[in-house]
């Protein structure tokens, strides 16, 4: 939380910004402060302090890099201006770390801005808050001191971080603590008790704006970094997005119909019909019609003796009509083939008016 911040401001400028009165009583090392759009951890930055050399309300303007190194670190040891530069104002009373610098190592860090990065799953959107008249804002800080292996003093801070008000929950949940006037300032700089003083700042004037996302880079500097950008609108759609579609089978064509459906008789072949009317015929001769039974006293179940002679002679000619059909196939069926072979093709012009068959219609012709 507040690990990027923008301070372009004067070193002169710091203690105005800080709501601080008449002239700093100390400038230490500002001149190794460069003013940025884009500061992060390990950058210098001037804040004011409680100047312990002088009486009263004495401060001094100190330039010192952010990312705590607490004076217990080794001398040795290469120091990790990430690890903490922010410290949590719930459990500052609690942590080792930060507890012993609340009495006297309380300062003031002046910045005009600060980004907070929004999720958005996989993605990150940064956002530029400031005050919306464009003043500076001021955060609570506690400072210390490092000797390294080379007998130099190092000076750093971290920033303390609260809850995020109600109108940022939305971006994060945590924020800087922001002292908004003098008289909190002056509280938090005289050791003053803190609870009232790290809350969650709650004013309308704290605005914020989406900016690019190439400000991420730390190399990344100039007025580009707090230039307004326009999101693209999301694309809320249709509540269908949220199914998944199914595709829709194209309906198959029927199939064709049957033309032997069970309600319908099936077409006989020739021969079945031949037969059928052989049968038909014969029993017309057999069984007289009901009205004529019923005339005659005739009980239809009952059926009078028949010619042996005509039975013999109906029999015979449905017997050489199956033959003549037979017979009629296997020639159509022989003719097929040969006319399908090259040698049957020469052979058919041939024999074209010749071995003619009889046909099925001369049958029935004849009587």
């Amino acid at each position: 939380m507040c690990g990027r911040t923008r301070c372009t401001l004067g070193a002169a400028d710091v203690p105005r910004a800080c709501h601080r009165t008449g002239a700093p009583s100390q400038m230490i090392d500002v001149d190794r402060y460069r003013p940025s759009y884009n500061v992060g951890p390990g950058w210098n930055m001037p804040v004011v302090r409680r100047d312990v050399a002088s009486d009263g309300d004495g401060y001094a303007v100190h330039c010192m890099k952010w990312g705590l190194v607490p004076s217990f670190t080794k001398k040795n040891e290469k120091p990790d201006f990430f690890r903490m530069f922010n410290a949590r104002s719930e459990s500052v009373a609690e942590k080792a770390s930060f507890r012993r610098l609340l009495p006297k190592n309380r300062c003031l860090v002046a910045v005009e801005g600060f980004y907070e990065w929004k999720k958005d799953g996989s993605k990150k959107q940064p956002y530029h808050i400031h005050f919306r008249d464009g003043r500076p804002l001021t955060f609570a800080a506690l400072y210390d001191s490092w000797n390294n292996s080379e007998g130099e003093t190092l000076y750093t801070f971290t920033i303390l971080t609260t809850s995020s008000s109600s109108a940022l929950k939305w971006l994060h949940d945590r924020m800087p603590v922001i002292l908004g006037d003098k008289e909190a300032t002056d509280a938090w700089l005289n050791g003053d008790p803190y609870d009232s003083l790290l809350k969650p700042y709650q004013h309308s004037d704290l605005v914020w704006y989406p900016v690019t996302s190439a400000m991420g880079k730390i190399g990344f500097d100039g007025p580009e970094c707090i230039k307004e950008v326009q999101l693209k609108k999301e694309d809320k759609g249709t509540i269908s997005k949220f199914f998944v579609k199914k595709e829709v089978k194209e309906q198959e064509d029927p199939e064709p119909e049957d033309t032997c459906k069970p309600h319908e008789p099936m077409k006989k072949d020739l021969t079945e019909s031949v037969k059928e009317e052989v049968d038909n015929e014969d029993k017309s001769d057999i069984t007289p019609s009901p009205e004529v039974a019923a005339d005659e006293d005739i009980k239809p179940s009952v059926a009078p003796a028949v010619d042996t002679a005509q039975k013999s002679k109906v029999k015979r000619e449905f017997d050489d009509s199956v033959d003549e059909n037979q017979t009629i196939a296997r020639t159509h069926e022989s003719k097929r083939l040969e006319v399908a072979s090259p040698a049957g093709k020469k052979a058919k012009s041939k024999n074209d008016g010749d071995n003619k068959q009889p046909t099925l219609l001369s049958f029935f012709g004849k009587k």
